[in-house]
């Protein structure tokens, strides 16, 4: 592994840890806020709203892919530099590489339209030698695309995307997640008749060209047909794979959110038919939230070694999760929305073991403008990281480094909330009927890389950071 700090001081880089008056509102030319997170690498990303960072590395080369959210009412489609031409947002493609020169490739236009009814939200990636009957030459970029369709692009050559395939007529596509090893996907999606905005379409997309859809799958009462009380729309999942035979999917925002672990096997190989008995069927258990919370991101550790534990007879080694809400309302106006572990080891019966969240005092962040609370973790499983640290989100607040060795006393051990820049956009509270309107950065998503490098990426056009870690966090990951 790259030595990252080493990398920082040969690239000259020199950042305070610090903005001068932390906990007030930032202003342009303010330094970043920092504590154990430093800045390596930054790009504008054309200054389009950022949704999903994706790191893949192809060959000798890292490629970051980064979903966008639509345009705004101000400029619904920015001009893309590379070609001159206004495009609606989608897909950046970037050169990361060298991490303090991330090099803008390619942008691929998504559908038409602002905020959460137009862009390219989501982007995952899997290389053809790995799926079991893709291209072996191949990259494949697999995208959700506004309100309408989920597309893949062969990717091989970054600089000069293909579309594969386009799986059309849908609506609400967003959190989409792909086993790589076995193609099958998990695909976000609104279809018609289904009682909810969001569900989950289950398809095999191990030959990217040739999509075979499996199944429709969501909770009993939001099927066809169904009466009574809808039960809240799904979000996103994240699979663990055959090995593990386990679908974890995260359901509801900010309010009324419900975690549910699902057989696999069950899920891909059971009846299909909407019925509510068959979608029953492959679920194991679920864990209901507070009203007042959600589950935007619902992301498994399994196998944790609890430290504390060692000396026991039984459970020294537990199944962990990290259920993440989303914030959606700006300036504080709904309950915090944080960050809840769950041990779900005995899977009958998950329960809440401990919760995080950033400081609101901390940086008077109720009061900067824009959404405080958290929205994604990271969702990589690479070693470095994995098990060991965490990466929340938390919009005007930044991203959060989260020490989860113990999970049972989460730690948050560093933080990285970025400068605002004249492309930042404003963010808008109504106030005796008319608006009052802030700047505030508003981190979005976050991922890291192999070698340890950290993603974040911002909802209100700033760009994506670059990031490395230092001092307590980085001794935390066990990096040298």
């Amino acid at each position: 592994m790259r030595n990252i700090l080493h990398g920082i001081a040969v690239l000259g880089i020199c950042l305070p840890l610090a903005a001068p008056a932390f906990g007030q509102s930032q202003t342009i030319g303010d330094p970043p806020e920092a504590s154990n997170m430093q800045l390596v690498g930054y790009n504008d990303l054309q200054a389009r709203s950022a949704y999903q960072p994706t790191i893949h590395r192809q060959g000798d080369r890292y490629i970051a892919y980064i979903g966008h959210h639509g345009g705004t009412d101000a400029i619904p489609n920015p001009v893309n530099p590379l070609n001159g031409k206004a495009e609606p947002n989608g897909t950046s493609i970037v050169d990361v590489t060298d991490p303090a020169h991330p090099r803008y490739l390619a942008h691929i236009p998504g559908m038409p339209g602002t905020y959460e009814s137009g862009g390219a939200q989501m982007a995952r990636v899997c290389d053809g030698s790995q799926l079991p009957k893709g291209d072996k030459s191949a990259v494949y970029l697999l995208r959700a695309e506004g309100q309408d369709a989920h597309e893949i692009y062969n990717v091989a050559d970054p600089e000069h995307p293909k579309l594969i395939t386009r799986l059309p007529g849908l609506a609400d596509t967003h959190k989409n997640f792909w086993e790589c090893d076995t193609g099958i996907a998990y695909l976000v999606s609104g279809v018609k008749d289904w009682r909810v905005r969001r569900m989950t379409e289950v398809y095999d997309l191990s030959d990217p060209a040739h999509p075979v859809k499996i199944r429709d799958f969501g909770l009993p009462g939001q099927e066809p047909g169904a009466t009574g009380v809808v039960p809240t729309e799904l979000h996103g999942g994240i699979s663990l794979g055959p090995k593990a035979n386990r679908v974890y999917f995260g359901y509801g925002t900010n309010k009324g959110g419900m975690m549910q672990i699902v057989d696999r096997d069950k899920l891909l190989h059971g009846p299909a038919a909407p019925t509510a008995d068959n979608l029953r069927y492959p679920e194991i258990s679920h864990m209901f939230l507070s009203s007042m919370n959600g589950a935007h991101t619902t992301f498994p550790i399994p196998h944790m070694k609890i430290e504390e534990f060692k000396n026991d007879k039984d459970g020294g080694y537990r199944d962990i999760m990290v259920i993440v809400d989303e914030a959606i309302l700006n300036e504080c106006n709904e309950a915090r929305q944080m960050v809840w572990i769950a041990d779900i080891t005995v899977e009958t019966r998950p329960m809440v073991i401990s919760s995080y969240t950033a400081k609101e005092a901390s940086g008077n962040f109720c009061q900067r403008g824009g959404r405080f609370g958290s929205h994604s973790s990271s969702e990589a499983m690479d070693p470095v990281y994995y098990g060991k640290l965490v990466f929340i989100t938390f919009f005007n607040a930044g991203v959060r480094a989260l020490d989860i060795r113990d999970p049972y006393h989460p730690k948050e051990v560093g933080y990285f909330i970025p400068s605002i820049t004249a492309n930042t956009d404003k963010r808008c509270v109504d106030v005796d009927g008319k608006p009052r309107c802030k700047v505030a950065i508003q981190s979005n998503n976050v991922d890291y890389d192999d070698r340890g490098y950290i993603y974040v990426v911002d909802r209100a056009n700033t760009g994506m950071s670059i990031l490395a870690l230092t001092g307590e966090a980085r001794a935390a990951a066990g990096l040298k």
